[in-house]
């Protein structure tokens, strides 16, 4: 597989993240930790039925404890630390420090051997966030307020969680793409007993509700990992940083397209900032090839 080839497969994470808030917004009211375990359980069997098929589960015994560890770690740990960091900060700037982690997975290739980091790349990762930056605070915000440093200290972690497990996933370049089933199966357990634990079960109220629940697990929260996994160990993981910032930007577009959000000005500049951060990592990327 081509490096050119691995990008595109891990590009189409980012077109179904953009799907996430939507699929979201219908499945409430399923609290967010319930809604995890069921999603990552689709994705889970998702990736086992397609390992089957392929005459892949053997190669499941093969991978090191080690692996499985990071995995879950890096998919669990992401999303209970988005969760509790939007329980204890403003949704606008925790999600905003969150979304760093595009930013520093285009720092962190730096230290990966084989990859080089040019000027166009960090420009185009600063143009891309200050393009989401818009988005997800609505060009206002009540600012960062000290009383909730506790939830902003959570939502850095998230980021640098997300970060690390993309960028050192090309570490593990010898684990099969098929481990991240599960990666998902022990994600949804332990999402299960942190839902048992904190919040109140209820499940999907009617036909929307399950659809969307469903179709979060097949797509944002199942095939999203195995192509993001694919993008991040065999392609151009700058490239792939600064185009994650499309993520929030497509995501806005479908809700105001199904009506569910409003077009603004400041989604035009935005999408001028996150379109020239990725022209310029793609100049970049080129160059250095």
């Amino acid at each position: 597989m081509t490096r050119a080839r691995a990008t595109a497969i891990g590009f189409i994470a980012v077109l179904l993240w953009a799907l996430l808030a939507l699929l979201t917004v219908k499945s409430a009211p399923t609290p967010p930790l319930l809604l995890n375990a069921i999603c990552f359980t689709i994705g889970g069997i998702l990736g086992l039925i397609w390992t089957s098929a392929t005459g892949g589960l053997a190669q499941l015994r093969d991978v090191s404890w080690k692996v499985y560890a990071f995995g879950t770690l890096g998919l669990f740990g992401y999303h209970a630390l988005y969760f509790s960091a939007l329980r204890l900060a403003p949704a606008a700037e925790a999600g905003l420090i969150a979304y760093l982690w595009p930013l520093l997975i285009v720092l962190f290739s730096g230290l990966l051997p084989g990859e080089s980091l040019r000027a166009g790349h960090l420009v185009g990762a600063l143009l891309g966030f200050a393009g989401a930056a818009l988005i997800i605070t609505g060009g206002g915000g009540a600012g960062f307020q000290t009383e909730h440093l506790p939830g902003y200290a959570l939502a850095l972690l998230c980021a640098l969680t997300w970060s690390g497990y993309s960028v050192f996933s090309r570490k593990l370049g010898t684990a099969p793409t098929s481990s991240v089933a599960v990666f998902c199966l022990a994600t949804a357990v332990l999402s299960t007993g942190l839902h048992l634990a904190i919040e109140d079960t209820v499940w999907p109220q009617d036909t929307i509700g399950w659809m969307a629940t469903i179709g979060l697990g097949l797509g944002p929260v199942g095939l999203a990992f195995y192509v993001w996994d694919i993008g991040v160990k065999r392609g151009d993981i700058q490239m792939l940083g600064t185009m994650s910032y499309a993520a929030p930007l497509l995501s806005t577009l479908i809700l105001v397209a199904v009506g569910i959000a409003a077009p603004t000005w400041m989604l035009v500049l935005a999408a001028l900032l996150i379109t020239g951060g990725a022209a310029m990592a793609a100049r970049a990327s080129m160059k250095s090839a």
